[in-house]
C-alpha cells in the first residue's frame, strides 16, 4: 500500500539516473495548469471555495487509473516538517508549502505523477521522469488529465485555450522543464552566456527549486515561457530539442575539462570524495557543491564506486525537510549540520558496498 511512510522510505524514480542523458540531465517534469469552471481562482477565493474545488479534483482523482491509489495529503492536516519534505521532493512548489487550508498533494506511487490541488490554479498536475524526457512525460500526463477531466468542468475559452491564474499559462497550459546539471560550462565561465542564449528561444532558468529558487551547484532548470500558439507536443518537442543542444555544449564542456584542466578536475572531484566520505558536520549547500563535484567525477569516469542515482538522492535526502522529518523536531542547524554529514557517509559507505 501507498502511504506517506512508503514515499519518504525510499528515493523518488526520477532519482535513479537510468533515464537518458542522466549523466547531464537529472529529470524531466511536464506540468499541466487547470482551473474549474464557475469557481473564482484560488488566489480570490474563500476556504469554503477552495475546499469545495478540492472535494471535486479529489473525487475525480479517485477514478483515474493512474490515481485510485495515489496517496492525498490534505495540507491543513500536515505539519511543517511535512510541507517542508513536500517542497523538497518537488511534489509542490516553495510558496504551496506556506499555505494550508483547502489545499491539497496527491502523490501517485514513486512519484512519478503527483498535482497540487488549489496552488496558484485549482489543479497542477504533473509527471517528474529520470533524465531527458520531455514527450513522454507529456503522453503520460496527458492521458491521465484526460481522466480526470471526465468528471470535471475546466475553464476553457475557443479563442485562448484553458484559462489560468498567469497569463504566461492561458493556453495549454503545459510547462515543461529540464532539470541540468551544467557543471562543466560553469567551471569554463560560459554558462551565464549559454543560458542567456537560451532564453532568446523563448525559455527561462531558474534554479533547483524552480521560481525564485537559487541556482547552486551547476544545477539549473530550463523550461518554456509561454502556453499560448503552440501545441502541447510542441511545447515538449521544443524544450526537448533545445535542452538536447544543452547536453551537447556542456559534453564538449566536459571535455574541454578533461583536456586543459586535468590534473585540477581530478583534484577537486578527489577533494570533494575525500570531504563527502569524512566529513562530520556539512551544511545542505556544501553537500551540494560536493555532490556536483563528484557527480562530475563519476560522469567523466574518474570515481568508479559511486553512482549517479545515490548522489541525485542525496541532493534531496540532506534537505532540512528530510531531516527534520526523519528526526521527530527541529533538531537545530549545528545538529542538522552533523545528522546531514552522518546521513552522507552511511549512503555512500553502502554505495561501496554494492559495486
Amino acid at each position: 500500500m501507498w502511504t506517506f511512510e512508503s514515499m519518504v522510505g525510499q528515493p523518488a524514480s526520477w532519482l535513479d539516473a537510468t533515464g537518458p542523458r542522466s549523466d547531464v540531465v537529472l529529470s524531466t517534469r511536464v506540468r499541466l495548469a487547470r482551473n474549474l469552471s464557475g469557481h473564482p481562482f484560488p488566489s480570490r477565493a474563500g476556504v469554503q471555495d477552495l475546499t469545495m474545488v478540492r472535494d471535486e479534483i479529489l473525487g475525480s482523482a479517485a477514478k483515474s487509473n493512474y490515481l485510485t491509489n495515489a496517496l492525498v495529503i490534505r495540507m491543513e492536516e500536515a505539519g511543517p516538517p511535512v510541507r517542508q519534505l513536500l517542497v523538497e521532493r518537488h511534489v509542490a512548489s516553495p510558496s504551496f508549502g506556506a499555505r494550508a487550508e483547502g489545499r491539497a498533494v496527491i502523490v501517485g506511487e514513486h512519484e512519478v505523477v503527483s498535482a497540487m490541488v488549489n496552488e496558484e490554479d485549482h489543479l497542477r498536475l504533473q509527471s517528474i521522469r529520470s533524465g531527458l524526457q520531455p514527450l513522454d512525460a507529456w503522453r503520460l500526463v496527458s492521458r491521465i488529465d484526460a481522466e480526470v477531466e471526465r468528471n470535471l468542468q475546466y475553464a476553457y475559452s475557443k479563442d485562448w485555450g484553458y484559462l489560468t491564474s498567469c497569463p504566461t499559462n492561458v493556453g495549454t497550459g503545459v510547462r515543461a522543464s529540464v532539470l541540468l546539471h551544467l557543471v562543466g560550462l560553469a567551471r569554463l565561465g560560459e554558462a551565464a552566456q549559454v543560458l542567456s542564449g537560451i532564453s532568446k528561444l523563448g525559455l527561462s532558468v531558474r534554479g533547483f527549486y524552480g521560481e525564485r529558487s537559487a541556482a547552486l551547484g551547476g544545477f539549473f532548470q530550463v523550461s518554456n515561457q509561454t502556453t499560448l500558439g503552440q501545441s502541447e507536443e510542441d511545447i515538449a518537442y521544443t524544450v526537448e530539442r533545445i535542452s538536447s543542444r544543452i547536453v551537447k555544449l556542456e559534453l564538449q564542456a566536459r571535455e574541454k575539462l578533461a583536456r586543459e584542466a586535468a590534473r585540477r578536475l581530478e583534484d577537486e572531484v578527489w577533494r570533494a570524495h575525500g570531504i563527502l566520505t569524512s566529513a562530520r558536520v556539512m551544511s545542505s549547500e556544501e553537500v551540494m557543491s560536493l555532490c556536483s563535484s563528484l557527480r562530475l567525477g563519476v560522469a567523466q569516469g574518474i570515481i568508479d564506486d559511486v553512482e549517479l542515482g545515490t548522489l541525485n538522492r542525496l541532493l534531496v535526502v540532506t534537505q532540512p525537510g528530510h531531516l527534520k522529518y526523519f528526526h521527530g523536531e527541529d533538531p537545530g542547524s549545528e545538529e542538522r549540520d552533523r545528522m546531514r554529514a552522518d546521513l552522507v557517509r552511511r549512503e555512500l559507505r553502502e554505495c561501496r558496498r554494492e559495486q
